[in-house]
This record gives structure tokens, sequence and C-alpha cells, in this order.
């Protein structure tokens, strides 16, 4: 048997490795149109802000280490440049020395990834403006920010990459901004957790600008204007475009292969294209999600990794086994902070017309009496019928990881907020609680469900009239360094005494700092005839990062 597979980094690689493990006599050919193979992209940025040293590391395996290794004839600088797939052929460029050849194959594999989106903006190609992809790229932007590190930096697009590219440009020494088209930072995330990371942005120095387009570019010498829509220029001497991917469907369309509707190459539950004997892994395929049923891209390592593993076995001994979609777990570090998703978030639910409850809680990294426990955030999407897990958004300075990975797994077994209560982790004062954040999220919600606590959001606050009673349980000492505008103060040790001063023909609306102590109110007023009553979900602390974010939106455009 003769295997062909078109790209040699996370899922090409991993396809190619499993192949010759599983069919020692199998001829393997990989093509990989760039000069390295089996790189951690995911590391570049890291490399670039000098956080990881040696470049070599990087390097996961070399052509010659693969070929040793695995017997697997791997040709860099090679690109294919179409498919026969009536003769089973390819058409093979060298990038290098421009021969031109054909190969034949049993059995081909489209691993192509996905090409930074780069709009066609006036003065886009001048000198000091980069894209991130691959190590090449990497050191360029490396090489080229060397020689700036005093000056200024605009990376274009407030996504993972983008905010890893900041805080590591920023650790050169440079004054770094960055500008974001939409109304928050990081998509995948429902704004309360974004504005958690944005205000921490802010914090550091970082210029961060919302609801910002550019137009174009302009080099004034070892200067580049960057040309925003309504605003004023910005200048730097370095910038980097991270608008974006889209997957490099270009081979697979020439072919007549199917795409989906996201602009992927289709493939059915195997990784099998719309023709029998050509696979696909990776960035540049599309599948549907297992929670909303929509067919989307994934662009992370993870999942290529894991379905070039599949797809290897399913060649090698028939479709035996199924890739089940990726439910897009994804986390990055933003300077102190860690943010992370996975599954779906409440705003991509109501999108996609499906029905779900929303709950937000706050709890300590571990124990709170063992020294320098942190504040995590933690938001949970769940049907508001079976309690099934469907999201989970966790921001924090501490134990960030192992919560989201917990979270993943449940939604993964399509689990509920019930199997979150009962959840056994592994307790020692340094690492948790005795009621991990992850049973506390859980209790949280199952309450929801039992409508045993009933809540109201952030930005519902400003939206209450004359029947509408705001009440803050918190201490004199919270109440006096600041409230929600129109609060009423009853700290919660006295509300027995006092429910007499509160009629019941009024909506009652409660909040505390982090939502606890206003649920203990809010049960004491069910038990005591007060019906119509509700609780700020995250708290004063989330709804007002939440609204100094909001209003930061409206502000015009101004530059140091």
């Amino acid at each position: 048997m003769k295997y062909i597979i078109v790209g040699g980094v996370a899922g090409g690689a991993s396809t190619a490795a499993r192949l010759r493990r599983l069919d020692e006599h199998a001829e393997i050919l990989v093509f990989e149109k760039g000069e390295h193979m089996s790189y951690a992209n995911c590391g570049l940025p890291y490399y670039i802000g000098e956080v990881i040293k040696d470049r070599n590391k990087l390097i996961i395996q070399t052509a010659s280490t693969f070929q040793t290794r695995f017997n697997i004839d791997v040709r860099t600088r090679t690109e294919v440049t179409s498919i026969d797939r009536g003769r089973k052929t390819v058409v093979v460029c060298n990038r290098i020395n421009g021969e031109i050849y054909e190969e034949s194959y049993d059995k081909l594999v489209l691993s192509p990834g996905a090409s930074p989106v780069r709009p066609p903006l006036p003065g886009i190609n001048s000198e000091g403006i980069f894209t991130l992809r691959n190590v090449a790229d990497t050191d360029r932007i490396k090489a080229y920010a060397s020689k700036h590190k005093s000056g200024k930096a605009v990376v274009v697009g407030g996504g993972f990459i983008g905010l890893e590219m900041a805080e590591n440009l920023y650790a050169l020494g440079m004054k770094v901004s960055v500008m974001e088209m939409g109304s928050q930072i990081l998509a995948p995330l429902d704004f309360p957790a974004a504005a958690i990371v944005q205000q921490h942005v802010r914090s550091k120095g970082v210029e961060l600008l919302l609801n910002t387009s550019v137009s174009g570019f302009e080099k004034w010498g070892e200067t580049i204007q960057v040309m925003i829509k309504g605003g004023e220029a910005l200048d730097a001497q370095v910038v980097i475009l991270s608008i974006g991917v889209k997957p490099d469907t270009a081979l697979a369309a020439g072919a007549g292969l199917k795409l989906g509707p996201a602009r992927g190459i289709w493939v059915n539950e195997f990784l099998q294209t719309s023709d029998p004997d050509i696979y696909a892994v990776g960035d540049a395929i599309e599948y549907p999600n297992p929670i909303t049923g929509i067919s989307m891209n994934t662009f992370l390592a993870g999942p290529a990794n894991k379905q070039g593993r599949i797809c290897a076995d399913n060649i090698v001994f028939g479709n035996t086994r199924q890739w089940k979609g990726a439910i897009q777990t994804a986390i990055v570090k933003v300077f102190d902070l860690t943010a992370g998703a996975t599954g779906v978030a409440s705003k991509h639910l109501t999108a996609a017309r499906i029905d779900h409850l929303v709950s937000n809680t706050q709890s300590a990294s571990h124990a709170g009496y063992y020294p320098d426990a942190k504040q995590m955030n933690i938001q949970l999407t769940y049907a508001p019928d079976t309690g099934r897990l469907l999201g989970a958004q966790v921001v924090g300075s501490e134990g960030v990881d192992k919560r989201l990975d917990v979270f993943a797994s449940i939604i993964r077994q399509g689990g509920t907020i019930y199997d979150l209560e009962e959840f056994e982790h592994a307790y020692a004062p340094p690492y948790s609680s005795a009621k991990d954040p992850v049973n506390m999220a859980g209790f949280v919600a199952e309450n929801i469900l039992q409508n045993r606590l009933r809540l109201f959001y952030w930005n519902e606050a400003e939206k209450l009239g004359p029947l509408d009673l705001l009440i803050d349980v918190r201490t004199f000492g919270e109440f006096a360094s600041g409230t929600i505008p129109g609060a009423i103060h009853l700290p919660l040790e006295e509300l027995r005494g006092r429910l007499s001063e509160l009629p019941k023909f009024k909506n009652i609306y409660l909040f505390c700092q982090i939502g606890l102590r206003g649920y203990l109110a809010q049960r004491i007023l069910f038990q005591n005839g007060y019906e119509n009553t509700r609780n700020l979900s995250g708290g004063y602390s989330l709804w007002k990062v939440c609204s100094e974010e909001k209003a930061l939106e409206g502000k015009p455009l101004s530059h140091a």
C-alpha cells in the first residue's frame, strides 16, 4: 500500500506516524510545502517573547528524524498542486528547484491546515506587518521586533493568538495596543468572562480598542501608521495581523471534493471526504458540533492530533473508528490571568435557538485559609429540562485549566450539572477545597433548576422600574465603598428582623459581592412569603466589571 499525506504539521504528522506503527511495510510519503514539519505552532508567540529561549525546542520532529525513526519519506518545501482522483495521482512541485512530477497513491490524506486572513487593505504588504502561522513567520517577527524593543506594537485582533502576541511583545519592552473589530475580545467567551480579561489587560498598560476597524496602513521610514475607521491613526514599528484564519481548501476544491457550509472540507464520521480513497484532518475540515449540530471549523491542535490517529486506524483497518466532533475546548494565558472555554457559549446557543440557562459562580482556587487562594469566575450553560451541561467558561489566575478539563470531560460524555455536584476531586488545602469550584458551580445550577434560586443578570439592573426594589445585602463597609445605583442597603444579618420594611407586592432584586449572601437572603424571603425575588448572578463584583467595560464602549477613540 502507498499512502500520501499532504501537510506535515499536527494532523498530517500524527496520521503518518500512526500509519507506520500500524503498517510497517507500507510506502508513506509526506509532502509539506513549508520548511519545517511537526513544529509546536502553539509555542511560537512564547519564543518571540523570549519565554522559550531555545528555538530548537519548537521543532518536534525534523524530516530527517522522521525518516530515521519511522522510515517515512518526508519532503519539505514541496507542494502538492493538484489531484487526479480518477488516476489516483497527485502533481507535486519542488519549491526549491521548480521540479514538477507525479506520485500515485492508494490512499490520500489531506492536512493542509489553515491560512491567516489577510484582507486587501492599502499598505498591508509594508515592511513590519506580519501574520503568525509557522516557524518562518516567527523568525521574521522575532528578528524585526528585536530591533524595535523600545517601540510600539499594534496587534490587530483580540483573539487567543492576538492576546498571546500582545503579552509577548509587551514582555520585550514594547508599548502595545490591541485593536478588535468586535465589542469584546476572545469571541468564544460570553461578555462577562471577556470583561474580566479586558480589565486585566488594561491594568497592564496595554491599550485596548474595541469596535475598532483598520482601513489601511502607511509606511513612513521606520514607522507604520495604522489607519482607523472613524478615529485617529496609531503609530507603530511592528504590526501583527491576528484577524483569524480560514481553512486551506484550494487543493480539495480543485479536485472536486465536497466542501461544507462553513467552507471547510466535508468529511463523514470516519474522516473520509466525498471521495472514499481520500481522507482529511485538521484545520481544513469541518464537522457538526456535538452540541448544536452546526457544521463548523476547529482550529485547534488537540483535535487535529486526535483526528490523525483515528484517520490512520480507518485507513488500515477499514472505517472502524468514528470522529465525534470537537466541543471547542480552548485556553489562553493573558498576563496574570488564564481564561478558557469549552462547549457552547450562551450567545452562540441563543443564535442556534437552543434553550438554556446560565449561572455564574465565584470560588477560591484552593482552601481560603491556605495562603494565596485566588478567585475564579465560572459560567455554566445547561439545558433547562435535563440539566445537560452545554458549556463552561472559567477565568482566574490559578487552577483554571484543571476545572476547565473537568467541564470538558462532562460535556463530552453528555453529562449534567448533577454530575458536577458529585464530581470527586483530589483535595488538600493547597490544591482545592472540600467543595471544589466545580462542585459549587453544580450546586448553584441545581438550585436554579429546582427553582430554589432565581436570578437576574448584570445588564438587567439598569432596567428596574417603580415596582422593583434593589437591595444590597452586604456589610456597611462594602456598601460605602460602592454599590449599584438606586440600591437600598439592608445587611443580610439584619434581614430577618426587618422583613416588615419590605412590601410583598414589589419585585425584590438582591445582590451581594459574589452571589452567596444574596442567595441566603433570597431563601429567607422565599420562606417568608416573598415570591417575587431575584438574586444577581455573579454578584456586585461581576456587575462592576461588566458595567465599567460596557461604559468604555461609547467613549471616543484617543491615543497617547
